[in-house]
């Protein structure tokens, strides 16, 4: 396995028409961050502009790629407390939601040169080396986690182990949209519980929103806001959960 950046096209082109497969995992993170302008416009460019410029380059190339797998984000469908989502449903219409749409179109393009295309729509990744539980672990391991803003949106979560074996089943054998989600998503005030559990500590000092909204401006739609989704496609694809339930997806990575 060679691993690139497309900061460095031509790089990237030479360490890509020498695989059997690209998996494009590029994009300026979205949480955590003031949505400038700016920022908004190198969120939505690092996912557009590179890939297309690396997919032009791959489309040229005599030996090229098999098989090319991107990330993409369940934020394609946009957000609700009410509807509940899977690899079919329509796109939502937000400012997330479109830079997915484009984000995908560009990986589209990779069939017309010839590649399989698979296309990853991952939602909260729970892993212990960065994301959003390397976050909350040392505030709640001190007792001070509580809800997020309501406590009502939905988290569509996914164990990090899920997530690789997803990927690898992108990588194999699978053409289209996999949402790479547990089969049991819960509400923040559910995760908060679940997380508290798991590590023994009481969790009752909510962040109000407006809080988050002076911090990180519309950037704290992604915290305070969230989707339903469900893989009906993955698990239809065959792949098994190693963690479908949010309790012991938190036990085993940090009880």
């Amino acid at each position: 396995m060679t691993t690139s950046s497309l900061r460095d096209i031509d790089a990237a082109v030479r360490a890509c028409a020498a695989a059997d497969v690209v998996v494009n995992l590029a994009g300026a993170p979205v949480a955590g961050k003031r949505w400038t302008p700016e920022y908004k416009d190198l969120i939505r460019t690092s996912r557009t502009i590179l890939p297309h410029q690396l997919i032009d380059r791959l489309a040229q190339t005599p030996d090229k790629p098999k098989a090319y797998v991107s990330a993409s984000a369940v934020g394609y469908y946009g957000t609700s407390e009410t509807t509940t989502f899977t690899e079919s449903s329509a796109p939502g219409n937000d400012f997330l939601a479109q830079t997915a749409i484009a984000w995908e179109a560009e990986a589209e393009r990779a069939r017309a040169a010839g590649m399989r295309v698979a296309i990853v729509r991952t939602g909260i990744v729970l892993g212990l080396d960065g994301g959003a539980l390397a976050q909350l672990l040392p505030i709640f391991k001190l007792g001070g986690g509580g809800n997020v803003a309501s406590g009502e949106q939905w988290y569509s979560w996914i164990h990090i182990d899920d997530q690789i074996g997803i990927y690898l089943d992108a990588i194999d054998r699978y053409d289209g949209v996999l949402n790479a989600t547990a089969p049991t998503p819960v509400k923040n005030k559910e995760f908060t519980r679940a997380l508290a559990a798991a590590v023994h500590r009481p969790a009752f000092l909510p962040v109000p929103e407006f809080a988050l909204q002076l911090l990180f401006g519309e950037g704290a739609s992604v915290i305070t806001k969230g989707q339903r989704v469900l893989p009906e496609a993955t698990l239809a694809s065959g792949y098994t959960f190693r963690y479908p339930e949010i309790d012991g997806a938190l036990r085993a990575l940090v009880g």
